[in-house]
């Protein structure tokens, strides 16, 4: 067994090289939401080093809130957006001889092409515009996930370690109680089901099925790392290889 194990870096978190040692994938910010050009090619080089594959994490231009405020932009402006993020970060990546592998959108253009059929296809649309050898991540069974494959697209299907999920597979929206895994042992119980089992228990007791091939590790939490080195010993002991091939 194996899965893939990706982080958000970029972001101005302090934990982000450190992070890198235990992490197969990096998504790295363009600029919209977070980072600029320098921290671009900083986490590009500190990616090359230790060996991650590289990826971008284009976001909704919404510097103000993270990203994470809803938008409802023209699937044409988008599409521009996608386009001119994941350039940048292509050709950074480029520069320092190293592909780019895959695209994960940020926050809330990621919630909302995970439930917005047409907002989903801009997306993937956009990604095999400029690469359609690229990878697209999306929330496992999302409209994204599906959008990626009618553009012919590979896809990768990705949970979360620390966040609630809701019976439609969706995950609880961060404005409410339950949308985030504070206790480390909760969230490790939950990523191996998920890895070893494909299924997740809802905040209401529903029992998910979810195609796990990636998971996500937020960097930006008080306890990161070291929830970070528990998964990754907790993999070893399962004997589930983590690597982005």
């Amino acid at each position: 067994m194996k899965i893939d194990l990706n982080a958000d870096l970029g972001e101005g978190s302090a934990s982000d090289r450190e992070l890198l040692t235990l992490v197969s994938s990096a998504n790295i910010a363009c600029g919209f939401h977070a980072g600029d050009a320098q921290t671009m090619l900083q986490s590009v080089r500190w990616a090359k080093a230790c060996g991650v594959a590289i990826g971008a994490h284009p976001g909704f231009p919404d510097r103000e809130n993270f990203g994470r405020t809803a938008m409802q932009l023209p699937a044409e402006t988008v599409y521009a957006q996608m386009i001119y993020q994941i350039g940048a970060l292509k050709s950074m990546a480029e520069s320092e001889g190293q592909p780019l592998v895959h695209v994960k959108p940020h926050g809330m253009l990621y919630n909302q092409a995970a439930a917005d059929p047409q907002l989903a296809e801009a997306i993937a649309r956009a990604v095999k515009a400029v690469d359609p050898a690229l990878i697209l991540v999306g929330l496992a069974g999302s409209a994204l996930i599906q959008a990626g494959a009618q553009q012919g697209l590979r896809t990768r299907e990705e949970v979360f370690a620390d966040r609630g999920y809701l019976a439609t597979g969706a995950l609880v929206p961060r404005s409410q109680p339950g949308a985030m895994i504070e206790q480390a042992d909760l969230a490790l119980a939950q990523t191996l089901t998920m890895v070893q089992q494909r299924q997740v228990r809802s905040i209401t007791g529903e029992w998910v099925t979810v195609n796990a091939e990636t998971v996500c590790l937020h960097g930006d939490g008080a306890h990161a790392l070291q929830f970070a080195r528990t998964l990754r010993e907790a993999f070893e002991t399962h004997q589930i290889a983590v690597t982005s091939a």
